[in-house]
């Protein structure tokens, strides 16, 4: 038994610096992949609330496709598919796996986050905008300062789920060769020949990112709801 745990050390044939690597390029992708997805997802979002039918039509057919195809698919088209799309228009060109992974990730990212912003947004009422704009504020300066702050409490829980998914698809990124905790896992699986040993440490691993983000997630959420009563009108 102590020989197996060993397996999981710092010394001489463990693999434990490795699996640290791993979880350290886990969630770097994950959080490199965060703000690209969110902020993708939030402008999908106002484009499907845009006058402009070509507008709503391309955001529409964006979260269809993104929302219909396999994670895994995706990541093969991005890494695969635009990297041989380049090399015909440039010889030398090559995908890095993180940017093609945080790519892939950061599209379905943001096509199941936008139907979270759409319903933030439609939770803000008409009269805010038009309050902001008698105050004489321009559009970008009422969503800045009026609609968005509203909008973060509203979209916060629904943006929360949507980061535990993401810690748990950056898994995928393992099949285009970076060395994410799957990766390092099932290297080691391979060589030991010790699938309960590596993959339960994958799940600890897992499990440690998915329990600090819900410790953090409701710090975020009980900061965002200051001044706000359980009917969800403000207290002041």
């Amino acid at each position: 038994m102590l020989d197996k745990l060993a397996l999981l050390g710092f010394g001489p044939g463990g693999w434990g610096l490795a699996l640290l690597q791993g979880a350290l390029v886990t969630i770097s992708i994950a959080l490199a992949t965060l703000p690209f997805g969110l902020a993708l997802g939030l402008l999908v979002a106002l484009g499907k609330r845009s006058r402009n039918a070509l507008v709503r039509g391309a955001a529409t057919l964006f979260t269809t496709v993104f929302r219909g195809v396999p994670e895994l698919l995706t990541l093969y088209i991005i890494y695969f598919g635009i990297q041989v799309l380049m090399q015909k228009l440039w010889s030398g060109f090559s995908m890095p796996p993180f940017v093609a992974g945080m790519v892939a990730l950061g599209l379905v990212l943001g096509a199941f986050s936008s139907e979270v912003w759409v319903a933030a947004l439609d939770s803000v009422q008409r009269g805010q905008r038009e309050a902001a704009a008698a105050l004489g504020l321009s559009r970008r300066q009422a969503f800045r300062l009026v609609v968005f702050p509203q909008l973060m409490r509203v979209a916060l829980p629904g943006l929360g789920n949507n980061w535990m998914v993401l810690l748990k698809e950056t898994s995928l990124v393992s099949v285009i060769t970076l060395p994410d905790i799957m990766f390092i896992t099932t290297r080691a699986n391979v060589t030991t020949k010790e699938p309960f040993l590596f993959f339960g440490a994958a799940i600890l691993l897992y499990l440690f990112f998915s329990l600090v983000s819900a410790w953090g997630l409701a710090r975020m959420e009980a900061r965002a709801n200051r001044g706000y009563s359980a009917f969800g009108g403000s207290t002041r």
